[in-house]
């Protein structure tokens, strides 16, 4: 254990950020003590030889090994033994006290009553850290006079052993690829929490010295920002070397972000970052490119190493730039996708925002022709999934025809050969078949319903846009309760999306189990009378205005459950004309 904490001190063994976050709690740290201190295997290290990293200091990692895997409980044994600081979820820098009763061998988190207890040694790293263990020891026996000194020594010496306790190393093979390394390193379960090609390629990001280090952190920052506003003085204040650099600045404008459509964590980052800077798909790519790797020679060239780093940080200066962002979340927005919830596929964003920070690199283009772009490409790649499953390596094909032939071009390819008038109007009507809400298909609708201004169902005023940003409810066209005991007891019959209508809460209770032949002469008779009684519509051409923006059959007053199942079939085939009409237009 001294050995290894001294050789990462010594930078033989280099942890390539430890500013950032600690995310171990306290409890963590004390059953990482208790394990070493009753011998329980704690897990290898497993260490990389890293041509060109950059270490704290300036120099580079030739002959030293970087940590990719192990640093929680590398940071954890620094804090407890070691007695150095950590830095918190606040960034702040902090200490965590580990303590140990020496009569009952228990460890536990410093408390103050703890720390008022003689029969508790409330900090074990003024153990470790002093020169003689036996003065130590003899200040702790004068303060607990009645205690049993014998088991007390005992515990006290087995205590001082964790300092000299063995934890294993893996030292990766020094020829090992990046590639390999990668797929080693996602395959690592830390405490059952999997780790990813991200978190590798975050790790490679750091160990470029002072610059490596703050490049990640304005990636960290920029995610938790846009999440978190508020954090940014806790930033500010207590990351010194980050506040001192020109990066603080690039970010500052989220302290003042209140949008949620498009919240990117980190991992995201790194996918955008790899699109716009490297042309390429995956995060094990651009640990490559970061480690010199030639694509096409396949052999290591330290002197592309800075220049990876250029283009790196020109990408992530692009990404995190106020213009961009705010620019492109409102292109998004413009396709009728105005909530998070709208969206269940956060690939399908990332790439569309890698499309438009490349497209902003075509002088030719003009803005509105650059959003109508991503307009289109994002809503075909809801529809189609096209970001959905191994979409790293079309995420990379696409790129590169995209360069080749223009972006307008390729994508009418796409359109041309999976937009087919087989997809409007019978692969779209099957694919609303479905009960899920968070289906694209249906959450296309609900988006074409946001552009075209439509109303919720059989409101006079309200529109589909207000109550996804304030109150509405996914009501049954055909009531559920009413399904339920007419012949359709399943939810994959009653739950159809098909079914399905944003409408006014006041609506939706009005209808209450009421069948469509109930409630729409209920509707007759207020058109009738002009006196309401469910919901304001008074005109019957507004009302067939109202089914129209609804996509729901004019014969809706004949649909009971009898007819039911031609209602869905009818309603999905008008859905799908729906869509189609909203993306020709986009």
């Amino acid at each position: 254990m001294s050995n290894l904490l001294a050789s990462v001190k010594a930078e033989q063994i280099a942890i390539p950020e430890l500013q950032r976050p600690f995310v171990w709690d306290s409890v963590k740290v004390r059953d990482l003590m208790d394990s070493l201190y009753k011998g329980y295997p704690v897990g290898y290290l497993i260490t990389w030889q890293s041509i060109g990293a950059h270490l704290k200091g300036g120099r580079v990692a030739n002959h030293q090994q970087i940590l990719i895997d192990g640093q929680q409980r590398i940071t954890a044994l620094r804090a407890a033994i070691a007695g150095l600081p950590v830095i918190n979820k606040r960034y702040k820098s902090i200490r965590i006290k580990i303590a140990f009763n020496p009569i009952t061998e228990e460890f536990a988190t410093w408390t103050p009553v703890i720390g008022k207890n003689p029969q508790w040694i409330s900090d074990i790293s003024e153990l470790f850290t002093t020169d003689t263990p036996f003065s130590f020891f003899s200040s702790y026996f004068a303060a607990n006079p009645d205690v049993d000194h014998k088991v007390a020594e005992v515990n006290l010496n087995r205590l001082n052993q964790i300092n000299t306790a063995p934890i294993g190393i893996i030292a990766l093979s020094d020829d090992l690829d990046v590639e390999t390394v990668s797929e080693i390193f996602i395959r690592i379960n830390s405490k059952g929490v999997p780790l990813s090609s991200a978190d590798f390629a975050m790790s490679k990001i750091a160990t470029y010295g002072d610059r490596g280090r703050n490049l990640r952190k304005l990636i960290d920052y920029f995610c938790h920002l846009a999440v978190a506003p508020h954090a940014y003085d806790d930033i500010q204040a207590n990351d010194t070397e980050f506040s001192l650099s020109p990066h603080l600045a690039k970010i500052s404008w989220l302290k003042a972000d209140s949008e949620d459509l498009y919240d990117p964590a980190y991992g995201d980052v790194i996918r955008v970052a790899g699109l716009v800077g490297f042309s390429r798909g995956k995060a094990s790519s651009i640990v490559s490119e970061l480690s010199g790797r030639d694509p096409e020679t396949r052999k290591v060239d330290e002197a592309r190493i800075p220049i990876a780093y250029d283009r790196l940080e020109a990408a992530l200066d692009s990404i995190v730039k106020r213009y961009h962002f705010e620019n492109f979340v409102m292109t998004i927005k413009s396709t009728g996708f105005i909530s998070p919830r709208m969206v269940n596929s956060k690939n399908a964003l990332n790439f569309a925002y890698a499309l438009y920070l490349r497209l902003r690199q075509d002088t030719t283009l003009s803005e509105g022709e650059r959003k109508r772009l991503v307009r289109r490409w994002f809503v075909m790649s809801m529809l189609t999934g096209r970001h959905s499953g191994s979409f790293e390596s079309t995420w990379e094909q696409d790129i590169r025809r995209i360069g080749m032939i223009g972006a307008a071009a390729y994508l009418k390819q796409i359109e041309e050969s999976e937009l087919t008038d087989g997809f409007w109007e019978v692969a779209l009507p099957a694919n609303l078949e479905t009960t899920s809400t968070a289906s694209p298909y249906f959450q296309t609708f609900l988006a074409a319903q946001v552009t075209s201004g439509a109303r919720g169902f059989l409101s006079r005023a309200i529109t589909v846009a207000a109550m996804h940003q304030q109150s509405g409810d996914i009501h049954h066209v055909v009531p559920k309760d009413y399904l339920q005991k007419n012949g359709f007891p399943d939810r994959g019959d009653y739950n159809q999306v098909a079914n399905y209508a944003l409408t006014e809460t006041s609506i939706n209770i009005s209808i209450s189990n009421q069948p469509p032949t109930q409630y729409m002469a209920r509707l007759d008779e207020q058109i009738d009378s002009g006196q309401l009684t469910l919901g304001e519509i008074t005109d019957r051409r507004d009302l067939n205005r109202n089914l129209t923006e609804n996509a729901i059959p004019a014969t809706l007053d004949q649909v009971s459950a009898s007819n039911y199942p031609e209602f869905l079939n009818a309603r999905r085939r008008l859905m799908a004309q729906q869509i189609r009409t909203y993306f020709d237009q986009l």
